[in-house]
């Protein structure tokens, strides 16, 4: 980006902040820290790097060169430009300019007029020669080209006269302009010559007359009043201040306009009169001058004419006098003069040179106080030019002559510097080839240096710089297409070094020139447009980066001048010009296929905007002209070379990307990393050509079809290196998921490759793996259910929870990886969808009816005694029923298998695990009872009118029972709390005990309705009975006072107090009214 100079500042910062403008979207949410800010700081940052150490608060007052150039420029800055382009040094353009007198605009006019009149005579030359160029002929013959090519060469004359012809010309003071009407330039092949009349030569001057002071009056009082006034023919009267006598100094300015070449000024001084009968004021002297545009301009001194009867013979008056030259008039002087139709006597006049327009001037003679000439004489078509004296003329000291065919005037001046000005006036005014030479030396003409022509003295030392050659130059003589060739490379050579980034566009100064001197020098417009093609594809091919519009601009140009639509209003080709346009086509064509082959690197993010775009334009433009078949088959062709180019792209693109991955003595996991790596390289890059080359699919709407292609071919590409990374991968190893992952990922994303040719190999090349995945974990996961609920297992210490949560995590992680791979067929991603769900439900199913086997085992094998505890085995098993139930509705979910039907499988999974739920809860509540009962069978043998109730009341014995079995209750009640996670089985395991043996306590009192309970079995039973509702209350049992509750506590209400009237008090607080009062606080 930076060698190639396409990208401005601009273009980086837009680059950078859009980068990470991508990179802070995707992180976090800092609290305090909002992304804008963050992206500000960046920003900053990079502002701060770009200006390096410019301090940013001090404003920099100096305009860039770069920026400079971009502005018009002044005469003097393209001076300076193009003195830098072509190595001039400043010597020598001064030299140049000096002597060339650029900075005189009647010397330049001249100059176009001798250069156009040369063009003009080339033409008639090449026509009376036939030194035609070779030209490319369609339809035309060989003779119709000549003429037409000959038209045009003075159609371009013409069109130069026409425009210098209608460049106005002042008159003067007046500010006003004027054209000749009727010029003859309307047509290079009249002959006819319009003349002039007099009234066509207007000439206005400015006249200011400055009255300074006034000397010599010694008799006027010193009080008197005295005045000046001054006045010219045709103009008011102009009157100083009053001042006195003793101080006559005014400096006061009068300005007048005049049309008379030789006017005449009066100035009087006046003084005021005092007298009664006075009228007029009184005249002390008069002073009359007659000033020429070569007068002084310094102030001078002049004796009044005053009356002879007057006191003071001596007053002088210090005046200024000032004549401006009109714009108009070349030069102007006295010279002697003799001619054949006008000025036919040899005499001195008052001569001046007018330009009436940019190609007519005229010589006219003047007398006094007259506006119009009194004699005048075109000079078209003559030619001026130094000549020896004439003897038989008397008057005249340096002799020069005016010659045309058919007339001749003859001038003199009386000095030689005045000879070599009017000599050099004339040469300009005739537009004559022939420039008039000295006869003598500068440094001769005059003792006094300065008194030499200054044209001379800058010829002489451009003379010893080695510069005359080039001042002396006929620019009619030299081959202007290959010096524009040249001037027009070193000018793009210099644009490019600029620091703008100008992408080849020339700047406005170098466009005003260069296309000055087309027009000039006739230039044509196919060479000036076919050399600055041949220099861009040069520059171009060098790396640098040059807009395909501009490229595309030249050639349109070039191509509608070719095939005959005449752009610039030439019709003719030159075979030069047809065979190098040829060659330029051909480089185009080859240009434009290798940017749009290599569009990621010639066109880096994007950048230049559009060109890209413009570059497609253009191959399809030259493609279009190469073929001249119907439009159709041209734009296949062109279908067709951008198809080839997107296919060497996808090469260039992943050849560039593959550099990075190295597959040389690796194993084979280091490989699959290698290659995972370029995919992920892979899929950023055709996400850069997606947000940076698509340009809003704007590039390649055209050609959208062929992008898919072009990415087709680039991942084609591609699986090949992962092919081969794949073969070599050891069997049964899932390291490559990750890349299925990945690439699929991508694939699914983007539609236009979505179930294309690289994501069906990939599918295909993927699936087995998929399948045999799946098979090798739904084995492992029955061998670990196998292994895990077997009796070896049973039989050691490892948890069973651990074991069937590892067996779940493997189910459901297992239908998790196959839902992840996103897998493209609907059809195969279902089957595999519906295998994982039915092998999930089968698993689990046996999964349970194992763990419901292994329970019933344990419990069997457990002593009922009141030391039966709830072991931890116990409590495992249930709780893997319980995960079981919790994971069934997550990895047992409904679905639908490959041909559409709908499965329910967690339901049956459920259905299994409710029953599994309700006999473990049966087994272990039976359990629970038939120890109750065990405790119930021992207060039997003290029922009334029993063989043992005698014997066993002679033991007293105590409470130890009642005791051990509220500790049997209140110890299993909290394993079963502590180690069973799931709170709704534990309160149905505590409902179910609980009223099942308050029905065992109901039923064995019933058995005993008749008889009256020992006192033993009255204390024991109100303990049991008033602890076991406490803490099944204590548990959450919700209800406590239920019809069995309320039967079995009347029972024993009854009994306490049937045996407190017989023997009184139970004792050891054992109460049934303790009891209701407790259960009631419980409540």
């Amino acid at each position: 980006m930076v060698n190639s100079g396409g990208c401005s500042a601009s273009d980086f910062r837009e680059v950078f902040k859009n980068n990470i403008e991508k990179r802070v979207k995707v992180l976090p949410e800092i609290d305090g820290l909002s992304k804008e800010t963050v992206l500000s700081a960046w920003m900053a940052k990079f502002d701060a790097i770009y200006r390096g150490e410019e301090d940013p608060r001090r404003p920099s007052n100096r305009l860039p060169a770069s920026a400079a150039s971009e502005l018009i420029l002044s005469k003097e800055q393209l001076y300076e430009m193009f003195q830098n382009i072509l190595s001039i040094k400043k010597v020598e353009h001064q030299l140049l300019y000096n002597a060339c007198q650029l900075d005189n605009i009647d010397e330049q006019a001249a100059a176009i007029r001798r250069e156009l009149d040369g063009r003009k005579h080339a033409a008639e030359k090449i026509e009376t020669q036939h030194r035609f160029p070779r030209f490319y002929c369609r339809n035309e013959s060989e003779e119709e080209l000549q003429r037409l090519y000959i038209d045009e060469l003075r159609q371009q004359v013409a069109l130069l006269m026409n425009n210098l012809e209608s460049l106005p010309v002042s008159r003067g003071s007046s500010g006003r302009n004027y054209h000749l009407p009727g010029s003859k330039l309307s047509s290079l092949d009249s002959t006819e010559e319009d003349s002039l009349s007099k009234a066509d030569v207007i000439l206005q001057f400015a006249l200011e007359v400055i009255v300074v002071e006034v000397q010599g009056l010694k008799s006027l009082a010193g009080s008197k009043i005295i005045y000046c006034t001054m006045e010219t023919d045709s103009c008011p009267k102009l009157q100083t201040e009053p001042v006195e006598a003793s101080r006559p100094i005014w400096n006061t300015t009068g300005d007048f306009t005049t049309t008379q070449p030789l006017p005449q000024v009066k100035v009087k001084l006046m003084t005021e009169s005092t007298g009664v009968l006075s009228i007029d004021d009184k005249e002390l002297g008069k002073v009359v001058i007659h000033p020429t545009p070569n007068s002084p301009k310094t102030p001078e001194w002049y004796f009044m004419q005053v009356h002879k009867n007057s006191a003071d013979q001596q007053i002088r008056i210090k005046l200024t006098v000032k004549m401006e030259r009109p714009l108009n008039m070349k030069h102007c002087g006295y010279l002697w003069a003799q001619g054949r139709s006008v000025w036919k006597k040899w005499k001195k006049r008052y001569f001046i040179l007018v330009q009436v327009s940019q190609y007519n001037f005229v010589m006219c003679s003047y007398q006094e106080r007259k506006a119009e000439p009194y004699e005048m004489m075109q000079l078209d078509s003559f030619t001026v030019d130094y000549t020896v004296p004439e003897l038989d003329h008397e008057g005249g000291r340096a002799f020069f002559n005016a010659v045309k065919e058919g007339d001749s005037v003859m001038f003199a001046s009386d000095d030689e510097q005045d000879r070599i000005l009017w000599v050099q006036a004339m040469y300009r005014a005739t537009g004559q080839s022939h420039k008039p030479i000295p006869p003598t030396q500068v440094q001769k003409l005059s003792d006094n240096k300065q008194d030499a022509p200054i044209t001379q003295f800058y010829a002489d030392r451009a003379r010893k710089h080695g510069m005359d050659e080039f001042i002396s130059a006929d620019p009619c003589k030299y081959d202007h297409s290959s010096l524009y060739e040249l001037l027009q490379r070193l000018t793009l050579d210099h644009r490019l070094n600029d620091s703008y980034s100008c992408l080849g566009w020339f700047s406005p100064g170098q466009i005003f020139v260069l296309d000055e001197y087309c027009s000039r020098y006739g230039v044509r417009g196919c060479h000036k447009h076919l050399c600055n093609l041949s220099d861009l594809l040069d520059r171009a091919q060098q790396g640098i980066m040059i807009d395909p519009t501009l490229i595309h601009y030249s050639y349109a140009f070039c191509s509608s001048h070719v095939y005959g639509s005449r752009p610039d209003g030439i019709g003719t080709v030159t075979m030069d010009e047809k065979q190098r346009f040829d060659e330029i086509r051909t480089r185009m064509k080859i240009y434009a296929m290798d940017q749009i082959t290599r569009f990621r690197y010639c066109f880096p993010f994007g950048r230049p905007q559009g060109a890209l775009k413009a570059t497609l334009t253009l191959l399809g433009r030259v493609a279009m002209d190469e073929d001249p078949g119907p439009e159709s088959g041209r734009e296949a062709k062109v279908r067709e070379l951008v198809r080839h180019c997107l296919k060497e792209a996808a090469l260039v693109n992943y050849t560039r990307v593959s550099d990075y991955a190295k597959f040389d003595e690796m194993d084979s996991y280091k490989k699959l990393q290698v290659i995972i790596h370029l995919a992920e390289l892979c899929i950023d890059v055709l996400q850069q050509n997606e947000e940076h080359h698509f340009e809003g699919r704007e590039s390649f709407e055209w050609y959208s079809d062929l992008m898919v292609e072009h990415s087709e071919t680039f991942w084609s590409l591609f699986a090949v290196d992962m092919d081969s990374v794949l073969e070599k991968q050891q069997p049964d190893t899932w390291d490559s998921f990750p890349l299925f992952q990945l690439l699929n990922d991508h694939l699914m994303g983007d539609e236009r490759l979505k179930t294309g040719k690289f994501h069906s190999h990939l599918r295909d090349t993927f699936a087995p793996l998929v399948i045999r995945y799946v098979d090798l974990m739904e084995s492992s996961i029955a061998q670990s259910i196998d292994r895990g609920f077997g009796k070896e297992v049973w039989d050691s210490n490892q948890s069973i929870n651990v074991i069937a949560s590892d067996i779940l995590w493997k189910l459901q992680a297992l239908q998790t990886f196959i839902l992840d791979l996103h897998w493209p067929d609907t059809i195969f991603a279902s089957h595999i969808e519906h295998r994982l769900k039915l092998t999930t439900s089968d698993m689990m199913q046996s999964m349970v009816a194992r763990t419901l086997n292994r329970f019933k085992n344990l419990l069997q094998s457990c002593r009922i005694s009141l030391d039966f505890r709830v072991t931890s085995q116990l409590c495992q098993l249930i709780n893997v029923a319980i995960e079981c139930r919790n994971q069934s509705q997550k990895i047992c979910a409904s679905g639908l298998d490959a041909s559409g039907t709908q499965h329910i499988y967690h339901a049956v999974v459920d259905e299994i695990l409710d029953s599994a739920f309700t006999e473990m809860q049966s087994l272990i509540v039976s359990k629970f009872n038939k120890v109750l009962e065990i405790v119930l069978s021992k207060m039997s043998r003290y029922d009334e009118g029993s063989f043992t109730a005698s014997f066993l009341s002679l033991t007293k014995p105590g409470m130890e029972l009642a005791v051990n079995f509220n500790q049997f209750v209140s110890i299993n009640q909290d394993v079963i709390l502590d180690r069973i996670n799931d709170e709704v089985f534990v309160n149905s395991v505590f409902e179910k005990w609980y009223n099942t043996a308050l029905k065992i306590f109901c039923d064995w009192l019933n058995l005993r309705s008749e008889l009256q309970l020992h006192v033993y079995q009255l204390k024991t039973l109100i303990k049991v009975f008033k602890s076991f509702a406490r803490d099944f209350a204590l548990q959450g049992v919700a209800e406590i006072k239920t019809k069995t509750h309320t039967l079995i506590h009347k029972r024993l209400t009854v009994e306490e107090a049937t045996a407190s009237v017989t023997i009184g008090s139970l004792g050891n607080n054992i109460t049934m009214k303790e009891s209701d009062d407790e259960v009631g606080e419980d409540d």
